[in-house]
C-alpha cells in the first residue's frame, strides 16, 4: 500500500503555493488508512522533504519518474519514504529506488556502535538507526516479503538524503562502516543525481509500480530454506497421536485447496496447555517453508513472538519475517499466503487498530483479516486462556465467521497432555479448582507424573523450588498482577514492587532491553537472567518451564465455599473498565494460565490465609 503516487513533476506543479495541495492529499490517504489524523511535525516533514526530493529530481531528468510516497512494508506498520519505481536505463528492467529522507541539518555517529548515530537538538534525545542502515534494512525487508522481487534482488536499491546537512555536518556518519557510499547530503547534490540517472529511469506503462502494489507479500524461497533448516531440523519436534493427526490434516487441506483454486478451507486445532499446539505449529512452518509454500506464523503475545525470534531464528538475517503479530494482516490481500499459522488463537482481539468494533474508527474484526489472508489459516487455540478484555479467540467466533463467509472449519481436539508431566490428572485439579469444569474443586491425588504442593510463605516457595532445580532445569515464579510495576532507577536497579511481610522481589523488568545481565519482561521465562524476578500473565502466558512457583494475590480468595473477585486488589490497567462478571472469568483464566506452566510441578502460595487454608485442605 502507499498512501500517493505522482512524480517530480506534478508535486512541484506550477512553483505556486498551490502545489502544495500534495500535502493535505497525503493527509486525507493517511487519515483513510489509519483513521487518524498525521501530526504537524508529519504534514510539516512531506512538505520540505518531497519538494527538495522532486526539484533534485527534476534537476536529474527524472521529474517523469513515478514516485510511491508513504509506502507501507509488508506484514508491518513501517513505511518506506518514498520509492521510485521505473526501469533501469541499460537493461530496461523494472527498478527501484528506497529514499529515506531526513531534514536533519547535523548528526554524528555513536562511538563503538557502527550503526547508530545521534541528532543534536532533535525533540527526542536517543539514539538512533543510521539512516543507510536504516534504508538497506528496508530494502532488504521488501525483497523477503515481495514475490515480484524474488530472484530479481538486483532491482531493488536504496540511498539516504539529508537534504539539510552538509558533509562536514555529517563526517562521522559518512565514515561509518554501513555508509556504502549511499548517504547524501546537499554537499553531495550532484553525486546523489549521477547516482539516480544510472539507477533508473521513467517507466512509460508505469508497469513498475503496478507490479510491486499488487505483488503477493509472502516470505520468499530463500527464506523458506533457512527457515526449513531452522525449524525442520530441531530433533525434538516429534508428533505424536493427535498432533500428527493435526499436522496431516493441514497439509492435505492445503493440497485439496490448491487443486480447487480458489476454495478455502479452515483448520480449528483446540487443545490445553501443554497439548502440542506450538509443537504443531513449528513443525508446520518447517516442513511448508522446506516445500516452497507461502507461509508465515503470528501470535498476539509480543513475549511470545519475540522469544520465538530469538531462540529460533539466532539471529540469521531475515528470518524474523518469519514470525509476525495478528494485527500484522490489517491490509492483507486475498490470498496472499498459502498457510497462515495462528498460534494461540485465544489471543485474537476484535480489530487490529485497537478501536472498537462500533466505532467510527474500526475497519474489519481482526478474525475477517486473517481468514482472508491466507488459502489455508490455521487456528490452535485453548478457550480457558483468554485472560484479557477484548481477547475473542473462541471456537465459537471462528465457527460464526466462517460460516458467514462459506468457509469449510476442519476439527481437531488435542487430548494428549505434554505438560505437567503429562498428568491429565493435574489439568483437571486446576480447572476444577478455579470452577473451569464442573465438579467442584477436589482433593489432589498425590502422584508420581507431578509434583504439587502448597506453603505458607514466599519464603517456603522459593526453599522449594531450590530444593527441586537441579543443574539443567528450570523454576520461576509468577504471580497475579496485584502489585504496581515499576521501571527500573536510573543505576538500573529494580525495585522491589511485588511484597508481602517482610518478603520483597522485583517484576520482571518493565523495558525492551533489559538491565545488565537481566532480560526483558518478553524474555523473561526463557533467559537464564530470569529467575530472580517474579513474572505475571503477560510474561508467563505460551511458556514452560520445570518448576512452577504461583502466587495467588488478592484478587481471587475463597470465601463461602466459591471464589470471590477483587477486582479493587487488581494493578491491572486492562482489567480496569471490565464488568464484575468479566474480571471474574478473566482472573480465574488468568490463574489457570498461570497454574500450568510446570512440566514437573508446581508450588502454590496464596496471600489471604482462608485461601491458604481451603489449598491445604485439598493439597496434603
Amino acid at each position: 500500500m502507499t498512501l500517493h503516487r505522482s512524480s517530480a513533476r506534478a508535486l512541484i506543479g506550477d512553483g505556486t503555493t498551490a502545489h502544495r495541495s500534495y500535502v493535505e492529499e497525503l493527509a486525507n490517504s493517511y487519515f483513510f488508512a489509519y483513521q487518524q489524523r498525521p501530526s504537524a511535525a508529519e504534514k510539516r516533514s512531506w512538505a520540505e522533504s518531497l519538494d527538495a526530493l522532486a526539484r533534485l529530481l527534476a534537476a536529474a531528468g527524472l521529474d517523469d519518474v513515478e514516485l510511491l510516497i508513504e509506502y507501507q512494508l509488508p506484514m508491518c506498520s513501517l513505511r518506506v519514504d518514498v520509492i521510485l519505481a521505473g526501469v533501469h536505463p541499460s537493461t530496461g528492467e523494472p527498478a527501484y529506488v528506497l529514499v529515506e529522507l531526513k531534514q536533519w541539518s547535523g548528526a554524528s555517529a555513536i562511538e563503538y556502535a557502527r550503526d547508530l548515530c545521534e541528532v543534536p537538538h532533535h525533540p527526542v534525545r536517543r539514539a538512533m538507526l543510521h539512516p543507510v542502515a536504516q534504508v538497506n534494512r528496508y530494502c532488504e525487508y521488501l525483497m523477503d516479503l515481495t514475490q515480484v522481487l524474488e530472484g530479481h534482488e538486483h532491482r531493488v536499491s536504496g540511498v539516504a538524503y539529508l537534504h539539510n546537512a552538509t558533509d562536514a555536518s555529517v563526517r562521522s556518519l559518512l565514515s561509518a562502516p554501513v555508509s556504502d557510499g549511499r548517504l547524501f547530503t546537499r554537499t553531495t547534490r550532484d553525486a546523489l543525481v549521477s547516482f539516480l540517472q544510472s539507477k533508473i529511469k521513467k517507466d512509460p506503462d508505469h508497469r513498475a509500480g503496478d507490479a510491486l502494489l499488487q505483488s503477493r507479500r509472502a516470505p520468499g524461497t530463500k527464506l523458506m530454506d533457512v527457515a526449513s533448516k531452522m525449524v525442520l531440523e530441531r530433533e525434538h519436534f516429534t508428533l505424536l497421536d493427535e498432533q500428527q493427526s493435526a499436522f496431516s490434516l493441514v497439509l492435505r487441506t492445503l493440497e485439496k485447496a490448491r487443486k480447487h483454486d480458489g476454495a478455502k478451507e479452515l483448520v480449528l486445532i483446540s487443545g490445553g496447555p501443554g497439548s502440542g499446539k506450538s509443537v504443531i505449529a513449528l513443525s508446520l512452518l518447517g516442513e511448508l517453508s522446506r516445500a516452497r509454500y507461502r507461509v508465515a506464523h503470528a501470535t498476539g503475545s509480543k513475549s511470545f513472538t519475540r522469544t520465538l525470534q530469538s531462540t529460533i531464528c539466532h539471529g540469521r538475517k531475515g528470518t524474523g519475517k518469519l514470525f509476525t503479530y495478528f494485527n500484522s494482516y490489517e491490509r492483507a490481500r486475498s490470498n496472499d499466503l498459502d498457510v497462515l499459522i495462528l498460534d494461540e488463537a485465544h489471543r485474537m482481539r476484535e480489530t487490529s487498530n485497537g478501536a472498537p468494533l462500533n466505532s467510527k474508527w474500526a475497519v474489519r474484526r481482526q478474525i475477517e483479516e486473517l481468514i482472508e489472508a491466507a488459502r489455508v489459516p490455521v487456528f490452535l487455540l485453548d478457550q480457558h486462556q483468554v485472560v484479557r478484555p477484548g481477547e475473542t479467540g473462541t471456537t465459537e467466533v471462528i465457527e460464526k465467521t466462517a460460516a458467514e463467509r462459506g468457509v469449510v472449519v476442519r476439527h481437531v481436539d488435542l487430548n494428549a497432555q505434554f505438560r505437567c508431566g503429562g498428568s491429565r490428572t493435574y489439568e483437571t485439579w486446576v480447572l476444577r479448582l478455579l470452577g473451569l469444569e464442573p465438579g467442584g474443586p477436589m482433593r489432589w491425588p498425590k502422584e508420581e507424573k507431578f509434583a504439587l504442593e502448597v506453603v505458607d510463605s514466599p519464603e517456603d516457595m522459593e526453599a522449594w523450588l531450590r530444593s527441586k532445580c537441579g543443574p539443567g532445569s528450570t523454576a520461576r515464579i509468577a504471580a497475579g498482577f496485584c502489585w504496581p510495576w515499576s521501571d527500573p532507577e536510573e543505576d538500573g536497579t529494580l525495585v522491589d514492587d511485588v511484597r508481602i511481610g517482610t518478603w520483597a522481589r522485583p517484576w520482571n523488568v518493565n523495558n525492551q532491553h533489559g538491565v545488565g545481565d537481566v532480560p526483558s519482561s518478553d524474555l523473561w521465562a526463557t533467559h537464564p537472567g530470569g529467575s530472580g524476578q517474579i513474572g505475571c500473565i503477560y510474561t508467563a502466558q505460551g511458556f514452560e518451564y520445570d518448576w512452577n512457583g504461583v502466587i495467588i494475590g488478592p484478587d481471587l480468595v475463597w470465601r463461602d465455599d466459591r471464589w470471590r473477585a477483587v477486582q479493587s486488589a487488581s494493578e491491572d490497567s486492562a482489567l480496569a473498565d471490565a464488568s464484575p462478571t468479566e474480571f471474574d472469568r478473566l482472573v480465574r483464566n488468568t490463574y489457570k494460565v498461570l497454574l500450568t506452566r510446570g512440566m514437573a510441578g508446581t508450588v502454590v502460595y496464596a496471600t489471604d490465609a482462608r485461601t491458604r487454608a481451603k489449598l491445604h485442605e485439598l493439597v496434603r
